[in-house]
């Protein structure tokens, strides 16, 4: 390995926004913000996630937000602001770097995932049920 993952993370947040936990909790609620959560859906199961985030699975990320893929979820294309996040902000770091590197604006994550924003009282619910 030239280049592990704790370096990838650097490198990413220097080229993306960070935004600070009192920033994003005041944001819970706004309509013109989509909070994205990437993690997994166990992560979301066993966690809970922000209220009225979307989820997204990393994996998928980049082919739900490609307008020409045949996967596309037209959220990402409403010309609102996206902040990702996942459990500690290193893979919601590495995916706002690849949509911020597709066209895909404004853009940013959260600081310290939502471990972080559990413990500084950012308000968390349950992963809704699929219907």
């Amino acid at each position: 390995i030239t280049k592990g993952v704790k370096k990838l993370v650097a490198d990413a947040n220097t080229e993306i926004q960070t935004v600070p936990f009192d920033e994003a909790k005041a944001l819970v609620g706004d309509k013109n913000v989509v909070f994205v959560d990437i993690r997994d859906v166990r992560e979301l199961d066993r966690d809970g996630m922000i209220p009225g985030a979307f989820h997204a699975p990393r994996g998928m990320l980049e082919f739900w937000v490609d307008p020409d893929s045949p996967y596309h979820k037209d959220i990402f294309a409403s010309g609102k602001r996206f902040l990702f996040y996942c459990a500690s902000a290193w893979r919601s770091a590495l995916a706002t770097k690849a949509v911020q590197e597709m066209g895909l604006t404004p853009v940013g994550h959260i600081e310290g995932g939502f471990g972080g924003w559990k413990k500084s009282g950012g308000p968390v619910a349950e992963r809704p049920k699929r219907k």
